[in-house]
């Protein structure tokens, strides 16, 4: 084999490793969603992934460094496209207290993403299961400095430089997750939540707008 080919041969076979990495997360996270924690196990997953046993095993030794692995794969490219997206969703200026609104309504809309109640499967099976806290914690971690980043690019750079803008951020990340687990039993529209109003009504005193 020549080394032109010998070249060729080790990008395909990255090619197909890292597609089938992605159908591994993928299916790990729709297990989560649809089954919860006890319900994803490996087999469910290699069955959905359409992969072999050892190609999952290859990736993931461990099933819970894959659901850890697959929730925060899913949850860190849903932040950096929010990133990407603020252009598009978030038009007021800087300066403008429109762009409160905005933000905190784009901040909403991410509690009813896939990753987000994969996460609380974790985090709710990572009370009773140390494995799970210690594989979670550090990435969990890396995702929240992430956000707060991007939530200062959704804000933008004069409500960012508030005084009080982390306590607000803090406020609405907290809030807006608990509200949101309401939705697991009693489906609602979000964008009709009674909460969003008063979530930019506080945002809008905090700022000092």
């Amino acid at each position: 084999m020549t080394a032109s080919r010998a070249e060729n041969y080790l990008q395909l076979q990255e090619k197909r490793s890292r597609a089938s990495r992605q159908q591994i997360l993928d299916a790990a996270v729709q297990c989560l969603v649809e089954n919860g924690y006890a319900g994803a196990s490996t087999l469910r997953i290699q069955e959905l992934a359409g992969i072999s046993r050892g190609r999952l095993l290859h990736h993931f030794p461990s099933r819970d460094e894959l659901l850890v692995g697959a929730v925060q794969h899913l949850a860190s490219t849903r932040v950096a496209e929010l990133r990407e997206e603020v252009g598009a969703t978030i038009v007021a200026a800087d300066d403008d207290p429109a762009r409160i609104d905005e933000a905190v309504g784009a901040m909403w809309t991410n509690f009813h993403q896939p990753f987000f109640w994969a996460s609380i499967e974790l985090w709710v099976a990572a009370r009773h299961n140390e494995a799970l806290r210690d594989a979670l914690r550090p990435s969990e971690h890396h995702l929240q400095r992430a956000i707060y980043e991007t939530l200062e690019v959704m804000f933008g750079s004069v409500w960012a430089a508030r005084p009080r803008y982390r306590q607000m951020a803090d406020i609405l990340l907290s809030s807006m997750r608990g509200v949101s687990l309401a939705y697991g039993f009693d489906p609602r529209t979000p964008s009709r939540d009674p909460h969003l109003a008063q979530w930019r009504d506080m945002a809008r005193v905090l700022l000092g707008e």
